[in-house]
Protein backbone atom coordinates (compact mmCIF):
# COMPACT_ATOMS: atom_id res chain seq x y z
CA UNK A 1 0.00 0.00 0.00
CA UNK A 2 1.49 3.28 -1.09
CA UNK A 3 1.21 6.33 1.04
CA UNK A 4 0.24 9.47 -0.85
CA UNK A 5 2.81 11.98 0.33
CA UNK A 6 2.57 15.46 -1.21
CA UNK A 7 4.91 18.36 -0.60
CA UNK A 8 3.38 20.90 1.64
CA UNK A 9 3.23 24.50 0.48
CA UNK A 10 2.91 27.65 2.50
CA UNK A 11 -0.07 27.80 4.78
CA UNK A 12 -2.59 30.63 4.26
CA UNK A 13 -1.38 32.25 7.48
CA UNK A 14 2.23 32.14 6.33
CA UNK A 15 1.32 33.58 2.94
CA UNK A 16 -0.52 36.45 4.61
CA UNK A 17 2.51 37.13 6.80
CA UNK A 18 4.90 37.13 3.83
CA UNK A 19 2.56 39.39 1.84
CA UNK A 20 2.30 41.76 4.76
CA UNK A 21 6.06 42.05 5.19
CA UNK A 22 6.57 42.54 1.46
CA UNK A 23 3.98 45.33 1.55
CA UNK A 24 5.72 46.94 4.53
CA UNK A 25 9.05 46.76 2.69
CA UNK A 26 7.54 48.31 -0.42
CA UNK A 27 5.96 51.15 1.58
CA UNK A 28 9.28 51.75 3.39
CA UNK A 29 11.09 52.10 0.05
CA UNK A 30 8.39 54.40 -1.34
CA UNK A 31 8.55 56.59 1.80
CA UNK A 32 12.28 57.33 1.37
CA UNK A 33 11.76 60.38 -0.93
CA UNK A 34 9.52 61.89 1.77
CA UNK A 35 11.44 60.86 4.89
CA UNK A 36 14.98 61.56 3.68
CA UNK A 37 14.59 65.37 3.31
CA UNK A 38 13.33 65.55 6.90
CA UNK A 39 16.22 63.38 8.06
CA UNK A 40 18.67 65.56 6.14
CA UNK A 41 17.21 68.72 7.67
CA UNK A 42 17.43 67.42 11.24
CA UNK A 43 20.93 65.96 10.94
CA UNK A 44 22.35 68.92 9.01
CA UNK A 45 21.23 71.24 11.79
CA UNK A 46 23.83 69.45 13.95
CA UNK A 47 26.65 69.96 11.43
CA UNK A 48 29.02 72.92 10.94
CA UNK A 49 28.78 74.85 7.69
CA UNK A 50 31.95 73.24 6.34
CA UNK A 51 30.47 69.75 6.64
CA UNK A 52 27.15 70.77 5.05
CA UNK A 53 28.96 72.23 2.01
CA UNK A 54 31.33 69.27 1.66
CA UNK A 55 31.52 67.73 -1.82
CA UNK A 56 30.82 64.24 -0.45
CA UNK A 57 27.82 64.60 1.90
CA UNK A 58 27.60 62.80 5.21
CA UNK A 59 24.41 61.08 6.30
CA UNK A 60 25.22 61.53 10.00
CA UNK A 61 27.21 64.47 11.43
CA UNK A 62 30.78 63.56 12.25
CA UNK A 63 30.89 65.92 15.23
CA UNK A 64 27.29 66.69 16.31
CA UNK A 65 26.80 70.08 17.92
CA UNK A 66 23.82 72.06 19.21
CA UNK A 67 25.57 75.38 18.58
CA UNK A 68 23.26 76.22 15.67
CA UNK A 69 20.20 75.88 17.91
CA UNK A 70 21.67 78.39 20.35
CA UNK A 71 22.36 80.87 17.57
CA UNK A 72 18.75 80.56 16.38
CA UNK A 73 17.64 82.43 19.52
CA UNK A 74 20.56 84.88 19.74
CA UNK A 75 20.55 86.23 16.19
CA UNK A 76 16.92 87.37 16.35
CA UNK A 77 13.89 87.14 18.71
CA UNK A 78 12.98 83.62 17.58
CA UNK A 79 11.00 82.78 20.72
CA UNK A 80 8.73 85.81 20.15
CA UNK A 81 8.37 84.93 16.49
CA UNK A 82 7.53 81.34 17.44
CA UNK A 83 4.81 82.60 19.77
CA UNK A 84 3.49 84.93 17.05
CA UNK A 85 3.00 82.04 14.63
CA UNK A 86 1.54 79.79 17.31
CA UNK A 87 -1.13 82.11 18.65
CA UNK A 88 -2.06 83.38 15.18
CA UNK A 89 -2.48 79.82 13.89
CA UNK A 90 -4.57 78.84 16.92
CA UNK A 91 -6.86 81.86 16.65
CA UNK A 92 -7.28 81.43 12.89
CA UNK A 93 -8.03 77.73 13.36
CA UNK A 94 -10.65 78.31 16.05
CA UNK A 95 -12.25 81.19 14.15
CA UNK A 96 -12.36 79.24 10.89
CA UNK A 97 -13.89 76.20 12.60
CA UNK A 98 -16.66 78.37 14.09
CA UNK A 99 -17.41 80.34 10.93
CA UNK A 100 -17.20 77.29 8.65
CA UNK A 101 -19.46 75.23 10.91
CA UNK A 102 -22.14 77.93 11.02
CA UNK A 103 -21.91 78.76 7.31
CA UNK A 104 -21.78 75.10 6.29
CA UNK A 105 -24.83 74.28 8.43
CA UNK A 106 -26.72 77.24 7.01
CA UNK A 107 -26.03 76.18 3.40
CA UNK A 108 -26.92 72.55 4.17
CA UNK A 109 -30.05 72.92 6.31
CA UNK A 110 -31.54 76.41 6.03
CA UNK A 111 -33.58 76.99 2.89
CA UNK A 112 -33.64 80.57 1.64
CA UNK A 113 -33.92 82.19 -1.80
CA UNK A 114 -30.70 82.13 -3.78
CA UNK A 115 -28.94 79.68 -1.45
CA UNK A 116 -27.38 77.63 -4.25
CA UNK A 117 -26.33 80.72 -6.21
CA UNK A 118 -24.76 82.22 -3.09
CA UNK A 119 -22.91 78.99 -2.37
CA UNK A 120 -21.52 78.90 -5.91
CA UNK A 121 -20.42 82.51 -5.45
CA UNK A 122 -18.63 81.53 -2.25
CA UNK A 123 -16.89 78.66 -4.04
CA UNK A 124 -15.51 81.12 -6.58
CA UNK A 125 -13.15 82.17 -3.78
CA UNK A 126 -11.29 78.90 -4.33
CA UNK A 127 -10.45 79.99 -7.87
CA UNK A 128 -8.97 83.37 -6.94
CA UNK A 129 -5.23 83.24 -6.10
CA UNK A 130 -4.18 85.16 -3.03
CA UNK A 131 -1.67 87.10 -5.14
CA UNK A 132 -4.57 88.70 -7.03
CA UNK A 133 -6.22 90.16 -3.93
CA UNK A 134 -3.12 91.04 -1.91
CA UNK A 135 -2.83 94.60 -3.31
CA UNK A 136 -6.43 95.73 -2.60
CA UNK A 137 -6.27 94.03 0.80
CA UNK A 138 -3.05 95.89 1.57
CA UNK A 139 -4.69 99.21 0.68
CA UNK A 140 -7.64 98.42 2.96
CA UNK A 141 -5.37 97.35 5.83
CA UNK A 142 -3.18 100.42 5.36
CA UNK A 143 -6.24 102.69 5.41
CA UNK A 144 -7.34 101.12 8.70
CA UNK A 145 -3.87 101.67 10.18
CA UNK A 146 -3.27 97.96 10.78
CA UNK A 147 0.05 97.61 8.97
CA UNK A 148 2.73 95.85 11.06
CA UNK A 149 0.08 94.26 13.28
CA UNK A 150 -1.23 90.70 13.38
CA UNK A 151 -4.86 91.64 12.79
CA UNK A 152 -4.74 91.13 8.98
CA UNK A 153 -3.23 87.67 9.48
CA UNK A 154 -6.12 86.70 11.78
CA UNK A 155 -9.24 88.40 10.41
CA UNK A 156 -8.70 87.95 6.66
CA UNK A 157 -8.12 84.14 6.74
CA UNK A 158 -11.18 83.64 8.97
CA UNK A 159 -13.63 85.83 7.05
CA UNK A 160 -12.06 85.78 3.58
CA UNK A 161 -11.35 83.37 0.75
CA UNK A 162 -9.02 81.06 2.74
CA UNK A 163 -12.04 79.80 4.73
CA UNK A 164 -14.04 78.75 1.64
CA UNK A 165 -12.69 75.19 1.57
CA UNK A 166 -13.60 74.77 5.24
CA UNK A 167 -17.16 75.94 4.52
CA UNK A 168 -17.41 73.46 1.65
CA UNK A 169 -16.23 70.53 3.81
CA UNK A 170 -18.66 71.38 6.61
CA UNK A 171 -21.59 71.79 4.21
CA UNK A 172 -20.93 68.43 2.61
CA UNK A 173 -20.71 66.80 6.03
CA UNK A 174 -23.97 68.33 7.28
CA UNK A 175 -25.74 67.20 4.11
CA UNK A 176 -24.88 63.64 5.09
CA UNK A 177 -26.41 63.88 8.57
CA UNK A 178 -29.83 62.23 8.95
CA UNK A 179 -32.62 64.78 9.15
CA UNK A 180 -34.33 62.59 11.76
CA UNK A 181 -31.73 63.61 14.33
CA UNK A 182 -32.70 67.26 13.99
CA UNK A 183 -36.39 66.45 14.04
CA UNK A 184 -35.90 64.55 17.30
CA UNK A 185 -34.14 67.59 18.73
CA UNK A 186 -37.00 69.87 17.76
CA UNK A 187 -39.48 67.51 19.39
CA UNK A 188 -37.43 67.86 22.59
CA UNK A 189 -37.84 71.63 22.38
CA UNK A 190 -34.58 72.69 20.76
CA UNK A 191 -34.55 75.67 18.45
CA UNK A 192 -32.38 76.17 15.37
CA UNK A 193 -29.33 77.19 17.42
CA UNK A 194 -29.85 74.38 19.93
CA UNK A 195 -30.06 71.77 17.16
CA UNK A 196 -26.88 73.15 15.59
CA UNK A 197 -24.87 73.46 18.82
CA UNK A 198 -26.05 70.35 20.66
CA UNK A 199 -26.59 67.89 17.81
CA UNK A 200 -24.86 68.94 14.57
CA UNK A 201 -21.58 70.23 16.02
CA UNK A 202 -20.85 67.22 18.31
CA UNK A 203 -21.50 64.85 15.39
CA UNK A 204 -19.17 66.79 13.09
CA UNK A 205 -15.97 66.26 15.07
CA UNK A 206 -14.30 64.36 12.22
CA UNK A 207 -15.03 67.13 9.71
CA UNK A 208 -13.96 69.79 12.21
CA UNK A 209 -10.75 67.83 12.77
CA UNK A 210 -9.99 67.94 9.05
CA UNK A 211 -10.75 71.67 8.96
CA UNK A 212 -8.55 72.26 12.00
CA UNK A 213 -5.56 70.45 10.51
CA UNK A 214 -5.41 72.08 7.11
CA UNK A 215 -6.31 75.51 8.53
CA UNK A 216 -3.56 75.30 11.15
CA UNK A 217 -1.02 74.15 8.56
CA UNK A 218 -1.99 76.89 6.11
CA UNK A 219 -1.74 79.61 8.76
CA UNK A 220 1.50 78.18 10.15
CA UNK A 221 3.14 78.15 6.71
CA UNK A 222 1.77 81.51 5.54
CA UNK A 223 4.54 83.56 3.93
CA UNK A 224 3.31 86.11 1.40
CA UNK A 225 0.87 87.93 3.70
CA UNK A 226 3.34 88.38 6.61
CA UNK A 227 5.92 89.76 4.17
CA UNK A 228 3.38 92.30 2.91
CA UNK A 229 1.84 93.32 6.25
CA UNK A 230 4.73 93.03 8.74
CA UNK A 231 7.96 95.03 8.88
CA UNK A 232 9.44 94.70 12.40
CA UNK A 233 11.28 91.55 13.47
CA UNK A 234 9.42 91.27 16.77
CA UNK A 235 6.17 90.86 14.81
CA UNK A 236 7.53 88.40 12.24
CA UNK A 237 6.05 84.92 11.91
CA UNK A 238 8.24 81.87 11.46
CA UNK A 239 8.25 81.53 7.64
CA UNK A 240 9.32 85.15 7.39
CA UNK A 241 11.86 84.79 10.20
CA UNK A 242 13.59 81.80 8.58
CA UNK A 243 14.77 83.99 5.71
CA UNK A 244 16.59 86.36 8.08
CA UNK A 245 19.38 83.97 9.07
CA UNK A 246 22.07 85.26 6.73
CA UNK A 247 25.72 86.22 7.20
CA UNK A 248 27.30 89.63 6.70
CA UNK A 249 27.44 89.08 2.93
CA UNK A 250 23.81 88.04 2.61
CA UNK A 251 24.56 84.35 2.23
CA UNK A 252 22.35 81.82 4.05
CA UNK A 253 23.62 80.34 7.30
CA UNK A 254 22.51 76.83 6.41
CA UNK A 255 23.04 75.11 9.74
CA UNK A 256 21.19 77.86 11.64
CA UNK A 257 18.37 77.95 9.08
CA UNK A 258 18.00 74.17 9.25
CA UNK A 259 17.99 74.26 13.05
CA UNK A 260 15.24 76.90 13.03
CA UNK A 261 13.31 74.91 10.42
CA UNK A 262 13.56 71.76 12.54
CA UNK A 263 12.04 73.63 15.48
CA UNK A 264 9.37 75.01 13.15
CA UNK A 265 8.07 71.64 11.94
CA UNK A 266 7.54 70.19 15.43
CA UNK A 267 4.05 71.68 16.04
CA UNK A 268 2.97 70.57 12.56
CA UNK A 269 3.97 66.97 13.31
CA UNK A 270 2.24 67.06 16.69
CA UNK A 271 -1.02 68.44 15.26
CA UNK A 272 -1.10 65.89 12.45
CA UNK A 273 -0.25 62.92 14.68
CA UNK A 274 -2.97 63.85 17.16
CA UNK A 275 -5.70 64.45 14.58
CA UNK A 276 -4.78 62.37 11.52
CA UNK A 277 -7.72 60.00 12.10
CA UNK A 278 -10.21 62.87 12.17
CA UNK A 279 -8.54 64.36 9.09
CA UNK A 280 -9.05 61.21 7.01
CA UNK A 281 -12.59 60.64 8.27
CA UNK A 282 -13.56 64.28 7.68
CA UNK A 283 -12.36 64.24 4.08
CA UNK A 284 -14.14 60.93 3.50
CA UNK A 285 -17.46 62.17 4.92
CA UNK A 286 -17.25 65.45 3.00
CA UNK A 287 -17.90 63.62 -0.26
CA UNK A 288 -21.03 61.74 0.77
CA UNK A 289 -23.53 64.07 -0.85
CA UNK A 290 -23.41 66.80 -3.40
Amino acid sequence: MKSDVRPRGLTPRTRRGVTRWLLVLLLAVLSLPFVFPTWWMATSSLKPMSEILRRVPTVWPQDPSLDAYGRVFTLQPFAQQYWNSLYIAVLVTLGTMLVAAMAGYAFARIRFPGANALFVLVLVGLLVPSEVTIVPLFRIVNTLGLIDTHWPLIVIPVLGAPAVLAVFIMRQFFLGLPVELEEAGRIDGLGRWGVFWRIAVPLSRSALGAVAIFTFLKSWNLYLEPVVYLSSKKNFTLPQALTQYVDAYGGPMWNVQLAATTLTVLPVLVVFLLAQKQFVQGLAHSGLKG
